[in-house]
């Protein structure tokens, strides 16, 4: 009977290390799981983080460069500008010379000196009215033309006499110049009124 009570016995220990056994993977296999959720979830937090600071590293560098695009094409415009408008400083140094020449040549002389003088006057004028014109630089028209503000500036105004229109310039105290399309110098005009 001792027999079969330690054969008893060891069944039951047996029986008790094999559910033992068996719960302790179950257990195992639990932990190893949720530490395998955790680390999933961890590394899923950080792909999104990553994934975040690679859209704002990727929102920045487009954004420089479109800066870099617009400072290019602001750079070229500007260029372009000095480029079509260059010489404007000298051109509006000369034209007080230029007016100059044109008073010398409304000078009446009647000895053969003052005719020679005058012919040298208008030879220098000529040259001169030649190169402002190969660089873009023309007089404004005006006798005769309805007033613009943009191109004229009314010094005086009279009344509209037999033949004329109101608003017309009538008389050009002063010529004035333009770079192509920029102007230097306005007229200075007398307008009917």
């Amino acid at each position: 009977m001792a027999e079969k009570k330690n054969e008893k016995q060891a069944q039951q220990s047996e029986d008790k290390t094999k559910t033992t056994a068996q719960q302790a993977p179950k257990k195992d296999d639990k932990d190893k799981k949720e530490s395998a959720t955790s680390q999933v979830d961890e590394l899923k937090a950080q792909i999104k983080d990553l994934k975040q600071q690679l859209d704002d590293k990727d929102d920045k560098y487009l954004r420089a460069e479109a800066e870099i695009q617009n400072m290019t094409t602001r750079f070229k415009k500007e260029q372009a500008q000095l480029l079509k408008y260059d010489g404007q400083d000298l051109a509006k140094s000369v034209l007080p010379v230029l007016d100059n020449l044109k008073r010398a040549l409304t000078i009446e002389v009647t000895d053969e000196n003052g005719k020679q003088l005058k012919k040298g006057i208008q030879m220098v004028h000529d040259h001169l009215i030649n190169a402002l014109t190969d660089h873009g630089i023309t007089e404004i028209e005006a006798e005769g033309k309805p007033f613009d503000p943009t191109l004229h500036q009314a010094v005086q105004t009279v009344p509209v006499k037999e033949g004329q229109k109101a608003d017309t310039v009538v008389q050009v105290l002063q010529a004035g110049y333009q770079l192509k399309d920029r102007v230097l110098r306005p007229a200075m005009v007398v307008v009917a009124q």
